[in-house]
């Protein structure tokens, strides 16, 4: 029986304009490597596979025009590390932001996306499915067996996981082959899980503690900011849309949203700043303080941080 994991990503990467080919010594040789249409863009999809039980993938591409991704994914539950990347999921709409963490369910509804052009796509990521997290889970840890769904539903994206990117840095550096490859990737995967389940019982524990008041409370506070975004915005005046103190209203919009008001301001002005460099002719002076930064250079700075890439290369690839 052809492995269903590699069966799935031969049958829908080609689809989509990737085809097989040997290694090129670019990633570990016991997985398959794929590489994009010159037509499409120029690039790479890497995978390894085990068992109907997991995979680890690693994207290394970019495409000429922007791109309509759509696919029904199997059932399965993947935690992934973003370095670069430019575009949006759709239903429900996200920005796609880079240097952070990010899950995905797979199985319920297709997935679609718009991968922005020219934009690199670089990213290390961990999927799993029912084979792996409900028997083989079950039946080497029957007496200590939870189903890792809630966890990996509790993450979704996040900034602050410096044990994940370790880990999936380091599984897509491995170089080993054999029964030592089959070793080290199936430690990381169990490491993966481990790691995403510790991180569910601490989010968890959090949330216990945040009221449903203070919950809507934050709520309100986050649609403020998306509307206000490129304003400046203090913590005082925020502070006063929710009803709370300064110093609650940080703790609690992190245990709510996953992330620092801050950081989530960040990413709403660097989305806004994206549209900006790709329509406008605006000087990236003129468009740091258009999206609310005063100092330019602390702009391309973030902006590197978000998506990948400074805002002046950014520019000239997209235009």
């Amino acid at each position: 029986m052809e492995n269903q994991i590699a069966y799935f990503y031969k049958n829908i990467l080609t689809k989509k304009g990737f085809f097989p080919i040997e290694s090129n010594n670019k990633f570990n040789s016991c997985g398959q490597t794929f590489a994009l249409s010159n037509e499409l863009g120029e690039g790479f999809y890497w995978i390894y596979s085990e068992a109907n039980l997991f995979d680890i993938r690693i994207h290394d591409f970019y495409f000429h025009e922007d791109y309509l991704f759509e696919c029904m994914m199997p059932e399965c539950m993947s935690i992934s590390y973003y370095k670069s990347i430019a575009g949006h999921e759709i239903n429900p709409y996200k920005r796609m932001n880079a240097n952070c963490i990010r899950t995905y369910i797979g199985g319920k509804s297709p997935y679609k996306s718009v991968i922005h052009k020219l934009i690199p796509v670089k990213s290390i990521g961990i999927e799993i499915l029912p084979a792996y997290y409900i028997n083989y889970l079950k039946e080497k840890y029957p007496d200590y067996y939870i189903n890792p769904y809630e966890a990996f539903c509790s993450i979704d994206e996040i900034y602050h996981f410096p044990e994940m990117k370790l880990l999936l840095n380091q599984a897509a550096e491995y170089g080993g082959n054999g029964i030592s490859a089959k070793l080290f990737y199936e430690a990381k995967v169990n490491e993966a899980v481990s790691l995403v389940v510790e991180y569910f019982h601490k989010y968890n524990k959090e949330q216990n503690h945040v009221s449903a008041n203070d919950k809507e409370q934050i709520k309100n506070v986050t649609s403020y900011i998306n509307d206000h975004a490129v304003y400046s915005l203090t913590l005082n005046q925020l502070s006063r849309i929710a009803c709370m103190g300064q110093t609650k209203l940080k703790k609690t919009f992190k245990q709510v949203n996953g992330c620092t008001v801050t950081e989530y301001i960040q990413q709403a002005r660097i989305g806004q700043a994206e549209v900006l460099l790709s329509t406008t002719n605006l000087s990236i002076a003129q468009i740091a303080k258009t999206v609310g930064y005063s100092n330019a250079s602390r702009f391309a700075e973030l902006f590197q941080r978000n998506v990948g890439i400074l805002p002046g290369e950014y520019r000239k690839i997209v235009n």
